[in-house]
């Protein structure tokens, strides 16, 4: 009898469950500011207007390399802030402001340094490499959105977060070794976020 009552109940919980989330099916879509041919920002990107427009994820950007290249990611984080105010000996806790975490990315790195290339270009345009100057005197230039899409196993999107107005504060160093072999170089590369929505993704995630 025991064992009868234990087999139904990881039947009911199998049946409540589900099917759970993997953290390897997911994709990350970056799209890249537009550069000119001098590697800083296009003189048409420094205007409100073009600041303002979608970003464009295609493949002459680097968007649909970004999408195989890039290995690790994260689902987002942000905190609320606590307001504590004081009343009677007690503290009451209130609702603050949201902050956004930095988002960091992993990257498989090519020989070519196709996605490296193009990170260096963007950051040298936000900061020269040499001058403490910068390449944009509008912000809305260098600035630009990323997607995290979630899939499950049965390869349909389940879940998807955009991050809006991000730019690259941190490009990590890739070491090099005479004793790596069979390693593939990669780096990081972290993102400061203006802030990020999640998609509603509702009934998407039970499509045959």
């Amino acid at each position: 009898m025991a064992d009868k009552k234990l087999t139904k109940s990881i039947l009911d919980f199998r049946t409540q469950i589900g099917e759970l989330a993997r953290p390897n099916l997911f994709q990350v879509q970056l799209a890249f500011p537009s550069l000119g041919s001098d590697g800083t920002i296009s003189a048409g990107a420094n205007t409100q207007d073009d600041a303002d427009k979608a970003p464009s994820f295609n493949e002459n950007n680097g968007s649909e390399l970004s999408s195989f290249m890039i290995k690790a990611a994260q689902l987002p984080a942000s905190t609320i802030g606590v307001v504590n105010v004081p009343f009677r000996g007690r503290q009451l806790k209130i609702a603050g402001d949201r902050t956004f975490e930095p988002w960091t990315i992993t990257v498989l790195n090519d020989e070519e340094f196709r996605l490296r290339r193009q990170f260096e270009a963007w950051a040298a345009a936000i900061q020269d490499y040499r001058l403490n100057i910068s390449g944009s005197t509008n912000i809305g230039s260098y600035q630009t959105d990323a997607r995290v899409q979630q899939f499950n196993r049965k390869g349909v999107k389940s879940k998807e977060y955009h991050f809006e107005s991000i730019w690259p504060s941190n490009i990590s160093a890739i070491d090099l070794d005479w004793e790596s072999n069979d390693t593939p170089e990669e780096y990081t590369v972290e993102f400061q976020v203006q802030y990020w929505t999640p998609v509603n993704m509702a009934n998407t995630a039970n499509t045959e």
